[in-house]
C-alpha cells in the first residue's frame, strides 16, 4: 500500500528550518543585543589576541610603570589604558574616528599631542630629584596620576582609533542587525581580552624585577629607565607621520 507522505513531510521540513532560522536569530543576539554569528565571532577573537600579545604602546607602557612603581602601578596603568580605549570605540560607534581618517590635520594635532605627553611624562621622571635624601625615600606616582596617565596616553594615540576603524568593521554582519551595537559589542570584547593581556604583563614584569625594587637607589634607576621609554613612546609616536596603523 502506498502512503503519501509529501505534505507531512513537507511540514516537517519547513518545521525544522524554521526552528533552525529561530535559533540562529537568538545566537546573534545577547539580550536584545544584535551580534555576529560564533564563526565570526571565533575569527574575530583570535586575530584580536594576536594583536593584544604583539608588543606596542600600551603593552610597553604598562610594563615600564609595572618595573619602576610595581603591581599595583602597572595594574592600575593597565585599567587607563583600558579607559583610553572606551573612549576610541565611542569615538569609532559616532562616527568620529571617520572624521579623524578624512582630516589630516586633525590626526596629525592629535598625534603630536600624544607625543608631546608622553615626552612630557618621559622629562618629569628623568629629571627627578635625585640627591640623598631623596634616594632614601624615592617619589612615586599615585595610584589615581597613574590611573589618568594611561587614559590620556591611550586616547591621544590617534593610531588606535584608524585602528580600530579598519578592523572592527570587517567582523560587523549586517545581517545581524544593526552596525553600531556591534561594533561597541566587538570593541569591548577587544578592550577586555587586552586588558587580561596587559594586566597578565603587569604581575609578570612586576614579579621579574621585584628584587631590584627592594633597594631604593635602584628604584631611582628603575624610574630614570622607565622615564628613557617614555621618550622612546613619544619620540617615535612624533616622528611616525603615515596613517597606516
Amino acid at each position: 500500500m502506498e502512503v503519501d507522505v509529501t505534505p507531512q513531510f513537507g511540514i516537517l521540513v519547513n518545521a525544522r528550518v524554521g526552528e533552525k532560522l529561530h535559533c540562529t536569530r537568538l545566537s546573534q543576539y545577547v539580550r536584545g543585543v544584535p551580534m555576529p554569528g560564533p564563526e565570526i565571532l571565533l575569527l574575530f577573537m583570535g586575530a584580536a589576541l594576536v594583536l593584544n600579545l604583539t608588543p606596542g604602546q600600551d603593552m610597553m607602557y604598562v610594563a615600564a610603570r609595572s618595573v619602576s612603581d610595581g603591581r599595583a602601578a602597572g595594574i592600575v596603568s593597565a585599567f587607563g589604558v583600558a579607559a583610553g580605549l572606551l573612549l576610541h570605540v565611542s569615538a569609532l560607534a559616532l562616527g568620529l574616528s571617520a572624521l579623524l581618517a578624512a582630516a589630516p590635520l586633525a590626526y596629525t594635532l592629535i598625534r603630536v599631542a600624544g607625543a608631546v605627553y608622553l615626552i612630557f611624562l618621559g622629562l618629569r621622571l628623568l629629571f627627578r630629584p635625585g640627591g640623598v635624601t631623596q634616594a632614601a625615600n624615592p617619589a612615586r606616582s599615585p595610584l589615581r596620576v597613574v590611573f589618568l596617565q594611561g587614559v590620556i596616553t591611550n586616547a591621544l594615540n590617534a593610531k588606535v582609533a584608524l585602528f580600530f576603524l579598519a578592523f572592527l568593521p570587517q567582523f560587523v554582519d549586517p545581517a545581524a542587525g544593526p552596525v553600531v551595537p556591534q561594533i561597541v559589542l566587538l570593541g569591548l570584547l577587544f578592550n577586555v581580552q587586552g586588558t587580561v593581556v596587559n594586566l597578565v604583563v603587569a604581575v609578570l614584569a612586576s614579579e621579574g624585577t621585584a628584587w631590584l625594587r627592594s633597594n631604593e637607589r635602584r628604584v631611582m634607576i628603575l624610574q630614570r629607565l622607565t622615564g628613557i621609554v617614555f621618550l622612546g613612546l613619544g619620540s617615535r609616536l612624533a616622528l611616525t607621520g603615515s596613517m597606516d596603523y
